[in-house]
């Protein structure tokens, strides 16, 4: 489980395709403080570690996590959000995250708002936003400020504008998109009464 506050923006260094699988290889300034097996999110998306060298980590991707992320689109240098799983003993301080990416997003719109940036995203999905409701963009927790069926934007600060990787979208990304569990589970109890 994760709460969407990103530790660290890291690289992608190396790709390797394993039949259907990807090895991505990240160098991070956490990789010292992880250990294999442990659960790291990548742009909201949690993977294995399964090696590290030096500054380096391992994770693998299966084609199931391929066909609903973004990963596919990585490249050698593509900045990826990282946040380690959250300690039961600590501050919520985003919202709760499970690092099971619901679909991929569009970004389709920037707008600098002088102070702040308003980042809008389409989705095909079934899955609803509120407004003052929360949503994870690659693994970021976020408020959404604009709600319709099937797009929402939000606002970011500059603090997040600067150490995520929101500083490198563009119109026309994909994106990774987590809805709020616990709207997920309104929706199917709601679904199932009717």
């Amino acid at each position: 489980m994760f709460t969407g506050i990103i530790e660290e923006v890291a690289e992608v260094v190396r790709i390797e395709k394993e039949a259907e699988n990807i090895h991505f290889s990240i160098k991070a300034k956490m990789t010292s403080e992880l250990k294999i097996d442990q659960s790291v999110a990548h742009n909201g998306c949690c993977l294995t570690v399964v090696n590290i060298e030096n500054d380096i980590y391992t994770v693998t991707a299966i084609q199931e996590t391929l066909d609903k992320t973004n990963l596919n689109e990585w490249k050698i240098g593509t900045p990826v959000n990282l946040e380690r799983c959250m300690q039961m003993n600590g501050r919520l301080d985003g919202h709760i995250v499970q690092g099971h990416v619901d679909t991929v997003g569009i970004c389709t719109q920037i707008e600098d708002q002088n102070g702040s940036w308003k980042f809008t995203f389409h989705y095909k999905n079934e899955q609803l936003t509120v407004e003052k409701g929360s949503i994870t963009v690659n693994g970021t927790s976020l408020t959404v400020v604009d709600s319709k069926k099937d797009s929402f934007s939000v606002c970011i600060i500059p603090y997040t504008f600067e150490n995520t990787n929101f500083s490198s979208l563009k119109v026309g990304n994909q994106v990774n998109l987590e809805f709020d569990i616990i709207g997920k589970y309104v929706a199917k109890w709601m679904e199932a009464r009717n």
